[in-house]
């Protein structure tokens, strides 16, 4: 088969990789930025414990990527005090080296995004990994998205604020703030709200505790579950694969282990289209269920007795896959979180 791949990013390097690795397949990389301008935009924290086998998958080792093992993260609620989650796997790692191995003797045309009538005479599959920008799939309507930026910063040696993961929630989880430490100084702060008030936060902190800015990044996030972004396919040769179609976890805004997850759907089902629909439904099925409980809680309708059914469900979830998410999942902790 001939598959273009365009958005080489976590989706598109990881695709890049497994479905090049079969001959049968003629694979064609695109990505709009230059080869010198080719970033990791969002941000780089992730679960080893299951990055580990996804990069096995493409012949690379994940410890050789990682930056800061993490111990322990502090969520800051503001005046609801702050909670201490202990970590399990959750590390930042080096995101764009990993990609950049990922796609390494694949053959990316670096500079170009090609309009999808420019693809269709010479590939049978073009797949749609550009992310939020879902450039060859048809819009999704009334979908949740929120703006986020991140600036990666180096620190004066001992002036680093915090030693391991810290985040601050905004008021009716709308959004958070994060400091994620990447060793040796640097460290990736950022921040998304829904009420567009990040950059404000992010600015203040900024000021308060010194560093030099490396580099500011932006770029918004789809919080929309696959549910509701059907269709993954525009009916003829395009198909979405990662946050395109809505592998973002709506509650932590993580979509690095999703889209991966959701790329190696695809090479499974690479023949099968409508089998690789149900398949990703079925995978981010729980996705629909805590898209709403955020939504309840930005629109201030989340009741704690009224929606205790769904709070329990997502609480489950959590603490059965806290191998997954790298971290310790408490009732009490999750309770006070959603009444921010």
């Amino acid at each position: 088969m001939k598959i273009a791949v365009v958005g080489i990013g976590v989706a598109g390097a990881y695709l890049m990789n497994r479905l090049a690795s079969d001959h049968d397949n003629h694979v064609v990389g695109f990505e709009r930025m230059p080869e010198s301008q080719h970033d990791a935009v969002c941000a780089w924290a992730t679960c080893e414990n299951v990055m580990s086998g996804l990069a096995r998958n493409c012949g690379l080792n994940f410890d050789d990527y990682v930056l800061h093992d993490g111990r322990n993260m502090r969520v800051d609620l503001g005046n609801k005090g702050h909670v201490d989650i202990g970590l399990r796997g959750m590390v930042s790692y080096d995101k764009l080296q990993l990609i950049q191995d990922m796609i390494r003797g694949t053959d990316i045309r670096f500079g170009r995004a090609p309009r999808k009538d420019e693809l269709e005479p010479d590939f049978d599959i073009i797949v749609d990994s550009t992310g939020f920008h879902r450039n060859y799939l048809p819009r999704v309507p009334d979908e949740l998205w929120i703006p986020c930026v991140q600036y990666k910063v180096k620190y004066p040696a001992g002036k680093e604020p915090f030693d391991d993961f810290y985040l601050r929630s905004f008021p009716s989880m709308s959004g958070y703030f994060w400091y994620f430490p990447l060793g040796n100084g640097y460290a990736h702060v950022g921040a998304g709200d829904f009420l567009k008030n990040h950059n404000s936060f992010v600015d203040e902190f900024l000021k308060k505790n010194e560093c030099e800015v490396i580099k500011k990044v932006g770029r918004p996030v789809r919080l929309t579950p696959p549910s509701s972004c059907e269709p993954f396919t525009d009916g003829r040769k395009s198909v979405g694969v990662g946050e395109s179609i809505g592998t973002v976890y709506p509650l932590l805004g993580e979509g690095i282990i999703p889209s991966t997850w959701c790329a190696e759907l695809f090479v499974k089902n690479l023949h099968d289209m409508p089998a690789y629909r149900q398949a990703v439904l079925e995978k981010f099925k729980i996705y629909s269920l805590v898209f709403k409980f955020i939504q309840l809680k930005i629109s201030r309708k989340f009741n704690i007795v009224k929606h205790s059914i769904d709070m329990l469900k997502l609480y489950q979830h959590m603490k059965s896959e806290e191998e997954r998410y790298g971290m310790e999942v408490r009732m009490a902790d999750m309770l006070k979180v959603s009444q921010i």
